[in-house]
């Protein structure tokens, strides 16, 4: 083709057509600027279709892993709600001596005991560089926030854990038995539905304690109802964190189903 061209030149050059020649060649010019605008079109059509399949692929992985997600974050919502209607519960038998009963007051301590943190999936896509490869803004916008907004989450969740490991446990201890209450939770599964496994049923039988267990002296003491009221309130905290969350991951899977039409 170059040595077609290069030979019309030439010949015009040789038969003295010097204004014809600079026609042509800025023709020829215009013409190899057309075909580098249209190879440069089509590469970039095939790059952009290329980007498409690519964030259609990870728009299905994004809905799976945030369904998952969500899944996660209701049963851990759940458990807070558990814990902290069971301490409000508490709250009734302090205010009350004629509610109370050995029974029940262990079945809602027992509650009161364990924490649950969200472990969400986290698909870093701006660490990745993909994150530009989706083309909806807002899409974009709130998953380049979700790592920090977990990561608020979880402050808040261990916040809770932190309390009750260095200050409401060893309070149980001191003033309880720890050991009915821990026999408790293991023949009514309250501990194990928090394992990452739920059909695991590792309860070893360490029985009821001898010992006296006054729980009248127990929801008496002073400190006890402080304990109580840092349970409710560190894991309402918790929660409403939990909540906003949850909105969250509902408008990410809006979004990501939205654009996968």
């Amino acid at each position: 083709m170059f040595k077609f061209f290069r030979k019309i030149r030439q010949n015009l050059l040789s038969e003295g057509k010097t204004t014809k020649y600079f026609k042509y060649a800025v023709g020829e010019i215009v013409l190899v600027v057309i075909g580098i605008l249209i190879a440069l079109q089509i590469n970039n059509w095939n790059e952009e279709r290329k980007d498409r399949i690519r964030e259609q692929a990870i728009l299905n992985q994004l809905k799976t892993e945030f369904k998952n997600n969500l899944t996660q974050l209701n049963q851990k919502n759940k458990s807070k709600r558990e814990s902290i209607n069971s301490a409000l519960q508490l709250i009734k038998y302090i205010d009350s001596t004629i509610l109370r009963n050995k029974d029940s007051v262990d079945y809602y301590l027992v509650r009161t005991i364990p924490f649950t943190t969200f472990d969400p999936i986290i698909n870093d896509l701006a660490s990745s560089g993909e994150l530009r490869i989706i083309k909806n803004d807002s899409l974009k916008q709130k998953l380049t926030f979700w790592t920090s907004e977990t990561a608020d989450l979880r402050e808040e969740e261990l916040s809770w854990q932190n309390y009750r490991d260095n200050r409401y446990e060893p309070f149980l201890v001191e003033h309880y038995q720890l050991r009915t209450i821990r026999n408790l939770a293991n023949n009514t599964n309250v501990l194990n539905k928090y394992l990452i496994e739920d059909n695991l049923r590792a309860r070893p039988e360490i029985g009821n304690s001898t010992h006296i267990e006054d729980y009248n002296s127990l929801l008496n003491n002073p400190d006890f109802e402080d304990h109580i009221e840092r349970c409710i309130t560190k894991n309402n905290h918790s929660l409403n964190q939990s909540l906003i969350l949850r909105k969250k991951i509902i408008e990410i899977i809006d979004l990501i189903e939205q654009n996968l039409e």
